[in-house]
């Protein structure tokens, strides 16, 4: 399951908005109301399964 599904399956009541905006040279960040939750840019890495979805999760609970 893509990252994008797993959101909207587990988060589809409280997600208004959901923009995919490729970057160049591959890189990505996932932002949440302006907050950046991940970053490959600053990892250096794509994020291994799951790992988006739980930073979502953590971003909730704040």
């Amino acid at each position: 399951m893509s990252t994008v599904e797993e959101l909207l399956t587990n988060h589809q009541q409280i997600i208004e908005d959901l923009r995919l905006i490729p970057g160049g040279s591959g890189i990505f960040d996932v932002r949440v109301n302006e907050e950046l939750i991940y970053s490959k840019h600053e990892t250096g890495r794509h994020a291994n399964n799951g790992e988006i979805l739980h930073l979502f999760n953590d971003y909730l609970s704040k």
